[in-house]
């Protein structure tokens, strides 16, 4: 079922900052933004408060994503901090010396320490942590914590964003990614893996998530637009499949509980095009999301369960 478009209205920051970063890139490539210094590391900390979320797109996500609404009647998914936390990890972004029109989705650990409570307001705090520059591409780390008064870092994500640099003249598209960008390492879906979970992702999903969090990046719902950047369609939101993993997990191997898990570490290793049927695969505590085992995974990491040793 699709996404009411009701959601739209609850993502005015998402889009705003959106808006922002376009204006940025097409500056840069005009050759009119101001020449950028390499920043300070890390940088100074953004904080704001933002209103309790709307109880109804929590629930709307929550569905979405696989998860059972009624496990969230009192708290806020700690995945879904993309929806408030970007516009200010955006923030952070500003004035550095990067092609950020180009940047990819590397991967994220988010670690959760305490529960968000619906119907309070939540303090959020970002800053870029470092930036990992060997001339071909840029890894830059940016920590987004979400908590209240009472518990501050109850929520603790780093994101990984990767700018490509450059890449031989005569590299072509490949099904690790767009055109003219260095290839990545594939990585498998361990053949001994376990199937948790199987999906059905529509030709709409990037769009519906879209809704929910705001980030409406072409490349997830335009497909002319997603071909021009080398993929065969649409591609689903690398934070999307994050969010149907663990909802996938809570319904699992946790029995319904969304308290379970403490840290889940993850790598988007390959694009996830849109429409797609994919599997959740797990091997001791490594975790996945392929076509099946022993093909390649479109998501790989970790996890690390409530009360275990980090």
């Amino acid at each position: 079922m699709a996404v009411s478009n009701k959601h739209v209205l609850h993502q005015g920051p998402v889009l705003a900052t959106l808006a922002h970063a376009a204006w940025t890139a097409l500056r840069q490539r005009m050759g009119e933004a101001p020449p950028a210094a390499a920043p300070r590391l890390p940088s100074d900390e953004i904080i704001a408060t933002i209103p309790p979320r709307p109880r109804d797109l929590i629930r709307d996500y929550v569905r979405h994503v696989g998860g059972d609404p009624s496990a969230y009647r009192e708290t806020v998914p700690a995945h879904m901090f993309p929806q408030w936390g970007f516009p200010l990890a955006a923030r952070t972004l500003e004035g550095i010396p990067y092609p950020l029109a180009r940047v990819l989705n590397g991967g994220c650990r988010l670690q959760m320490t305490a529960p968000l409570p619906q119907g309070e307001p939540l303090i959020v705090r970002a800053r870029l942590e470092d930036i990992d520059d060997n001339g071909r591409r840029a890894v830059l780390r940016q920590r987004i914590v979400t908590g209240t008064d009472a518990v501050p870092d109850a929520v603790v994500a780093d994101v990984f964003a990767i700018v490509p640099l450059g890449a031989p003249r005569d590299q072509k598209a490949n099904g690790n990614g767009r055109a003219g960008q260095p290839q990545r390492e594939v990585v498998r879906v361990p053949p001994i893996a376990e199937e948790l979970a199987r999906w059905r992702l529509s030709p709409g999903a990037g769009l519906d998530f879209a809704k929910l969090t705001g980030d409406f990046n072409p490349v997830h719902w335009v497909r002319p637009y997603a071909k021009a950047f080398g993929f065969r369609s649409t591609i689903l939101h690398g934070f999307s499949t994050l969010a149907r993993a663990i909802e996938g997990l809570h319904r699992t191997i946790f029995a319904g509980s969304v308290s379970a898990l403490a840290v889940i570490d993850v790598k988007f290793a390959k694009p996830l095009t849109l429409p797609a049927k994919v599997g959740l695969y797990m091997a001791d505590d490594a975790i996945f999301v392929g076509d099946a085992p022993g093909g390649p995974a479109y998501l790989a990491g970790t996890i690390v369960r409530a009360g275990a040793r980090q």
